[in-house]
């Protein structure tokens, strides 16, 4: 059965989000979903013709190796608007191109597209649009309650979506699988045998021409306060009734809810450092200060260390240290679980006996168990041993499976208003210590694998 036809609206078409992101991973969706029909809108300040858009769309698509008869529909179908979004008489003029119900997808810088919300206050929205906006979701809490306000006088809850594209990643749902499919895992998810638990986004990219936003967010903002929290969500909520929407946002809610910096000491609890120039794979990057558009009196970090912790009868005492930066010297993406140590060794077994380490990697998706087992050679020698799995890429992009949960009107994947404030309220007394300075902005060569000083995690 063919299903109705719905339209997608990208603002912010002519950016790097929308031909980067965005289009390819709707070209995989309407691949994998031949049925599927979606109209497609493209809306910029650029003027471009529907020519021009149709070749850029068509460009991302071949990205993928997208192809099929959705595909070529939505081709044939899409148009270009240009458009001031922040004007009520464009956005009527883009939602009277609407042959269906109507997604409109946020593109844009974080002020932009809070200007956009107000002006769509003054506009007769078609009954079940969909509103989707990327993070950072505001600038502050004050900024998210304000925001999130604005959006209620538009449109139901359930029909926004605060993407989190960490959230379609399939590594987020094996988690949901690890935990709850396997009794091995879930009655030891607890500070009764886990010692801590580090989540780790490293990357070798610097800044890439992203001044403009990157530079007034840093590491803090850009990773920590949205994508990672989020993550430590996931890994540490109580098991939900079922994984519909409700379900799964409440028990991400209650948890952040209990979340706040390890000891409600932010001095101690934190650490931040910027980039110097350096060397990464034969490539040579200048300082962060020396990237174009950065403006060096903002001390903006490009790699951040926080602890939190998780003041329930489940995680009493463990600490999350969530860390994330650029210009590294190795890509290290990975949830690292550390169990205690065994409660007792018997006399006579040899050699180190290291806690139990389980390690979910982030793309390519794998998971690890590191355990202690007798060698093959003195059966009295303990040794290291890996246990490993490949979960595979999954079906669909990360940003696919938002754009899926989008269209389908699931919010299962974004992020609900009050886990967005609360997200905030957690990283705010960082913030506060960061720009008073009394955490100090430490400097490490890029390429390398921080600050000499700051211990290794995982």
């Amino acid at each position: 059965m063919t299903q109705p036809v719905a339209t997608l609206v990208i603002l912010g078409a002519s950016g790097d989000l929308s031909s980067r992101l965005l289009l390819p991973a709707l070209g995989q969706l309407l691949t994998n979903h031949p049925d599927r029909r979606i109209q497609l809108i493209g809306s910029g300040s650029e003027e471009w013709t529907d020519a021009h858009w149709r070749s850029v769309v068509r460009a991302a698509f071949k990205t993928m190796d997208c192809g099929g008869p959705a595909v070529e529909n939505a081709l044939k179908d899409s148009v270009y608007l240009s458009a001031d979004v922040t004007k009520p008489e464009d956005l009527t003029r883009i939602f009277a191109a609407c042959t269906g119900v109507p997604a409109l997808y946020f593109a844009l810088p974080p002020a932009v597209a809070a200007l956009a919300c107000e002006a769509l206050e003054k506009v007769d929205l078609p009954e079940g649009t969909a509103l989707a906006l990327e993070k950072p979701f505001g600038t502050d809490r004050r900024s998210a309650v304000a925001l999130n306000k604005t959006l209620a006088k538009l449109v139901p809850e359930d029909q926004i979506h605060r993407v989190d594209h960490f959230l379609g990643r399939s590594t987020v749902y094996n988690l949901l699988g690890m935990r709850f499919a396997n009794r091995i895992f879930e009655p030891l998810w607890s500070s009764q045998h886990i010692d801590r638990v580090d989540v780790i986004y490293d990357e070798t990219l610097g800044l890439e021409d992203r001044a403009r936003y990157y530079d007034k967010a840093g590491a803090m903002v850009d990773m920590i306060q949205s994508h990672l929290l989020q993550v430590l969500a996931v890994l540490a909520m109580e098991p939900p009734s079922t994984l519909d929407a409700q379900d799964l946002r409440d028990a991400k809610g209650a948890v952040l809810r209990a979340t706040r910096v390890f000891g409600d000491d932010p001095t101690t609890s934190s650490r931040r450092a910027r980039y110097s120039a350096g060397t990464i794979d034969g490539r040579q990057l200048p300082s962060y200060v020396g990237e174009k558009g950065v403006d060096s009196a903002r001390k903006t970090e490009t790699l951040a260390e926080v602890t939190f912790e998780v003041d329930t009868w489940r995680w009493a005492g463990v600490p999350f240290t969530l860390r994330s930066g650029k210009a590294l010297g190795e890509r290290h993406r990975e949830i690292v679980v550390t169990f205690k140590p065994a409660q007792h060794i018997p006399t006579g077994l040899k050699g180190a006996s290291e806690p139990t380490k389980l390690r979910i990697m982030l793309a390519p998706d794998e998971m690890s168990l590191e355990l202690n087992i007798n060698g093959p050679g003195d059966p009295f020698e303990i040794e290291r041993a890996e246990l490993s799995v490949d979960f595979g890429p999954g079906q669909l992009l990360a940003y696919g499976e938002v754009l899926e949960g989008i269209l389908d009107g699931d919010p299962s994947l974004s992020v609900r208003g009050d886990t967005a404030e609360e997200c905030w309220r957690i990283v705010a007394p960082v913030v506060t210590a960061w720009a008073k300075d009394e955490v100090p902005l430490q400097t490490y060569r890029a390429g390398s694998s921080g600050p000499a000083s700051w211990k290794a995690l995982g």
